[in-house]
């Protein structure tokens, strides 16, 4: 049951990205390369038990070809993990990963995701309650090296102890969130503790990679299993692609994908979800041409999502020169 095992190194994982990696886009990339990993939208355990659970539920949407696919979960009640667990394994996905690294404000405010860095005691009750619920669906964690400050060592001695398969560290504390570089140093200290502790599990670096080629130097340079990649896939969508050449990517070409993107994000959702969230990928598609500002601006003055596919359809032929 443990697809870990079954894949090659280096591991290549798209980072999960609240209001990002949703099926559809997950879908689009399958499309035009596709990583070895998909993580799901992080989902409130809370939520999957309340009246909101709809909406819950829709975060948890994945199609075949997206598979193996992760279910990212997030909270602070233990019994809510183990039932979360119970129903992300009914629900066929291929893993669970717990969320301990996200430095959201409302999140850290109740104690979870990045919070719980600082609550060892809880975060152990959780991953514990999780493998008891997922019924042997391996269960991961991503987190980071601290919260305020650096606490590589202790924090990665803690997990480490736990029967998860493998551990996926954002290389920078919760308060930096994305911005001065990742400290990748730290890394030969996580796996200097991981070979002694508990050799089973993989360790999975994030921070700051923008290409599979440079994805395998840190995973040779490092000793790591495998690489998560969040911001970069949104400045190239093609980036688990290694035949694509991102300089031969015309601009028909892009086009062409964000209206499959437009048109699959409106056969998936059918109105349930507001269109203005799909015009944070008009910047994916249209880039990197003479031209494309302006058609940013023309596709972001949109009012509706079939006003926006069919704007999207009537662009002129753009020239393909780099702007």
């Amino acid at each position: 049951m443990n697809f870990w095992e079954k894949i090659k190194n280096p591991i290549l994982i798209l980072a999960p990205m609240d209001g990002v990696t949703d099926t559809v886009f997950r879908q689009i990339v399958t499309f035009v390369g596709k990583p070895d990993v998909f993580f799901t939208e992080f989902v409130a355990v809370d939520a999957l038990f309340s009246e909101g659970k709809e909406k819950a539920l829709q975060v948890l949407k994945f199609t075949e070809k997206e598979r193996p696919v992760v279910a990212q979960i997030w909270g602070t009640d233990p019994e809510k993990f183990y039932r979360t667990a119970k129903l992300i394994e009914k629900l066929g996905f291929d893993g669970i990963d717990i969320n301990m690294g996200c430095p959201d404000k409302s999140a850290v405010k109740k104690g979870a995701c990045s919070a719980l860095i600082g609550n060892p005691k809880l975060a152990l009750e959780i991953i514990e309650a999780t493998i008891k619920g997922a019924k042997g669906l391996p269960v991961s964690v991503k987190t980071r090296i601290g919260f305020r400050k650096i606490v590589t060592e202790d924090w990665m001695e803690t997990l480490l102890q736990t029967q998860i398969v493998a551990l996926t560290v954002h290389l920078r504390t919760a308060s930096e969130m994305s911005k001065p570089p990742a400290h990748w140093e730290e890394m030969a200290k996580i796996v200097k503790l991981r070979n002694k502790i508990n050799p089973k599990i993989l360790i999975i670096g994030n921070g700051d990679i923008k290409s599979a080629e440079e994805a395998e130097k840190k995973c040779k340079k490092y000793g790591i299993e495998g690489v998560m990649i969040g911001r970069g896939i949104l400045e190239n969508v093609y980036l688990f692609n290694e035949n694509v050449n991102p300089e031969s990517i015309t601009p028909q070409d892009k086009i062409k994908l964000l209206i499959k993107h437009l048109e699959l994000f409106n056969d998936t959702y059918q109105g349930d979800k507001p269109f203005e969230m799909m015009k944070k990928f008009v910047k994916c598609y249209v880039n990197n041409f003479k031209g494309a500002v302006g058609v940013r601006e023309r596709l972001m003055k949109t009012k509706s999502l079939n006003e926006l596919i069919d704007v999207s359809k009537k662009l002129p032929v753009v020239e393909s020169h780099h702007e």
